[in-house]
This record gives structure tokens, C-alpha cells and sequence, in this order.
């Protein structure tokens, strides 16, 4: 006999429904020769994230379009790292990351100067949720290389809480705030 007035669901399954900001960054065909002729496939890169510091990447392969497109989807909501941002809008410090003949630099913005980013960077920090970022790429405009490029990068970025625990310190002797004295 199942108990009365008690939520059965699992703690996982009671958490509120997350909404997702879903970025297609490329659809691409993909052809095989077989003997009876090509065989076409559709090979799908997309990025998801929360708009509140989280992000993932994922890749698709279908038949169908819809198809490898749900499938990275999927991917990417699995493989979801979260990244700190200061002030939920900008990254903290400016960094650098390659990934294969791509590499991406990014810098940390005033308010009001919002995405200046192209393509797959820019899907990438809409997904994320940074509205102040000026970030530029040189080399490969390979959309998968460009989108784990940024997402390397990301990665590397360290919150003034993270140094000052990893050292051992507080968070205001790193940033050095002044004490005025009375004079």
C-alpha cells in the first residue's frame, strides 16, 4: 500500500525544470561511398547553457537533420561545466586557449559594451549568459575547434573566491582593498 501525502518522486526528480538556451552552431552533410552509391548523413554541433554561468558542447550524427540535432542536444546538456562570471555578466580576467589550429582570446568588458564576438564564440557566451565580453579569434574558423577553443578558455577562468581558497587566504587580502586612515 503506497503511502499517503508523500511526494514518491526522487530528490533529483523534484528539482524545477531547468530552461535551456539552445545555440545551433552548424549543420554539416557528411557523405560516405558505399557501394550501392553515397550515403548521406548529417553531422550537427550545438551549444546549451542556462544563461546563469553554465554551458555544454555536443556534436550529432543522423540521418535526418532533427534527428542529429536532438542527439547533440542531448550531448551537450550531459556535458555542462559551470564557469564563474563576475557579476553574473563578464568574465573576471582576460585569457587565452587554443584548440587544434584555432585559438581564441578573451577580454573582461565595461557594462553596456555587450557580445562583441563572432559566430561560434558568440553563441557559446549568449548560451553562458556573459553580456560584456570583447573576444577575437585567429587561425582555424573551424566551428568545432572555434567552440572548444572558447570553451577551454572558459575553463581557465579563476573567481577571486577560487585563488584565495586554492592559497589559503580571504578574498580581501587578494584584491587589496584600501583602508583609509584617519590622517
Amino acid at each position: 500500500m503506497a503511502r499517503e501525502g508523500k511526494n514518491t518522486r526522487s530528490p533529483r526528480a523534484e528539482r524545477e525544470e531547468v530552461e535551456y538556451i539552445e545555440k545551433l552552431v552548424g549543420i554539416n552533410r557528411v557523405t560516405k561511398v558505399v557501394t550501392g552509391g553515397k550515403s548521406f548523413r548529417f553531422s550537427a554541433i550545438v551549444v546549451v547553457g542556462d544563461g546563469k554561468g553554465r554551458v555544454g558542447q555536443g556534436t550529432g550524427k543522423a540521418r535526418e537533420v532533427p534527428e542529429a540535432i536532438q542527439k547533440a542536444t542531448e550531448q551537450a546538456k550531459r556535458r555542462m561545466v559551470r564557469i564563474p562570471l563576475r557579476e553574473g555578466r563578464t568574465l573576471h580576467h582576460d585569457v587565452t586557449a587554443s584548440y587544434g589550429a584555432g585559438l581564441v582570446h578573451m577580454r573582461a568588458a565595461v557594462p553596456g559594451t555587450g557580445i562583441i564576438a563572432g559566430g561560434p564564440m558568440r553563441a557559446v557566451f549568449e548560451a553562458l549568459g556573459i553580456q560584456d565580453v570583447v573576444s577575437k579569434s585567429i587561425g582555424s574558423s573551424n566551428p568545432h575547434n572555434m567552440v572548444r577553443a572558447t570553451l577551454k578558455a572558459l575553463q581557465e577562468i579563476n573567481s577571486p573566491r577560487q585563488v584565495a581558497a586554492r592559497r589559503g587566504k580571504k578574498v580581501g587580502e587578494l584584491v587589496g582593498r584600501r583602508v583609509q586612515s584617519e590622517a
